[in-house]
């Protein structure tokens, strides 16, 4: 039930934003693909930071499937492999 809470909420924060910038719901496709872009790289923001606070290498997590194939999709793992193949 938590997370179904969080998401309204989420969502009505998304609600009052587009509103102060005087985007009608729903948005503009536009609007709404940048939107989603950056909840994906909001995602990996808290993993950043805190490869960050601890000194670990950033670069290389940027590479794996956790942050480049969350953000960019799986394909972008290992651009070699022709689709299709595992």
């Amino acid at each position: 039930m938590k997370p179904y809470l969080l998401s309204l909420g989420a969502g009505l924060l998304v609600g009052v934003i587009y509103s102060l910038l005087n985007v009608r719901s729903p948005a503009p496709p536009a609007i709404a693909l940048l939107g989603l872009m950056g909840m994906l790289l909001g995602e990996q923001a808290i993993p950043i930071a805190k490869r960050l606070m601890t000194k670990a290498p950033v670069v290389s997590y940027l590479k794996t499937p956790e942050c480049a194939g969350q953000v960019l999709g799986p394909q972008a793992i290992d651009p070699q492999k022709p689709e299709g193949q595992a």
